[in-house]
């Protein structure tokens, strides 16, 4: 009776694991889909599947989207912006967690505060003093997302280096290594566990990052999500085109997962039992 019980338990959580999983799968079922569609079978049938594939949909919406300058845009400045994200957070983490002081404290605390501080609060003010300063630019952007995404890193960072013992220091600095070796080729070998999630996390904001972007960065050199924008504003009607140049620009997130699914997984796993 009580085997019955739980196998009837069980076939319920599938069942409905099963539901999730085709709500959540939906709309991409949708975008890829009608993105095969002509113009008139979009609006003839939705659900559907194409009658006959349109790849010229895609081609139409890979030059016109100009996908290759926006990749390598949103690829420079989200590579660029995790890469210093981590190096700052990383050492700030690092001295904050070794210097006990009631100096080390308020810093600390002063950036677990920034956290709850909303983008829309400073918004102006930030493109304001940014646009007198002459750094609306790509280059601008990643000193922005450095402040923004540097609070929560160092918060995870901290948190990381009270797993590490002190004696490592200690001895490192015995063999006649200065502060700065003894982080880089000693401690931060050990955070890459929390170096992983810190990327990940700042990389799903920061890719799919629009209203940032959008105040600082002109046309030219947009990113992927900001030039979906220009591009859907052209092709409002066309849906055949929008969706297709939507799943385009999802490639590449899907792809990068693809190739660094076991690390991101590990490194998820590994920063969490830290």
């Amino acid at each position: 009776m009580k085997k019955n019980k739980e196998r009837r338990n069980l076939l319920s959580i599938e069942i409905l694991g099963l539901l999730l999983g085709l709500i959540w799968i939906s709309p991409f079922y949708l975008m890829i889909v009608n993105a095969f569609k002509t113009k008139r079978d979009i609006f003839s049938g939705v659900l559907g599947f194409p009658s006959e594939p349109v790849f010229e949909n895609f081609v139409e919406a890979f030059i016109d989207l100009e996908f290759l300058k926006s990749l390598f845009n949103s690829l420079m400045i989200t590579g660029l912006s995790i890469a210093i994200i981590i190096l700052f957070s990383s050492m700030a983490g690092y001295a904050l967690a070794r210097n006990k002081s009631k100096l080390s404290s308020v810093i600390f605390f002063i950036f677990v505060a920034a956290m709850l501080i909303p983008f829309q609060s400073v918004m102006i003010p930030l493109v304001s003093i940014f646009g007198q300063a002459d750094m609306l630019n790509a280059g601008g952007l990643i000193f922005m997302y450095l402040g923004f995404g540097c609070s929560l890193s160092i918060f995870l960072y901290h948190g990381a280096m009270t797993g590490v013992s002190k004696s490592l220091d200690e001895a490192a600095i015995i063999d006649g290594a200065n502060r700065f070796q003894t982080f880089w080729y000693i401690i931060f070998p050990l955070l890459k566990p929390i170096s992983v999630t810190v990327a990940i996390l700042n990389v799903i904001w920061i890719w799919n990052d629009y209203l940032l972007p959008s105040l600082v960065l002109n046309e030219s050199n947009a990113t992927i999500p900001l030039k979906m924008f220009y591009f859907f504003g052209q092709y409002t009607k066309q849906w055949h085109l929008a969706l297709a140049g939507l799943t385009i620009a999802i490639l590449p997130v899907i792809i990068g997962y693809f190739f660094a699914q076991k690390q991101i997984i590990n490194g998820v796993s590994e920063g969490a039992v830290k």
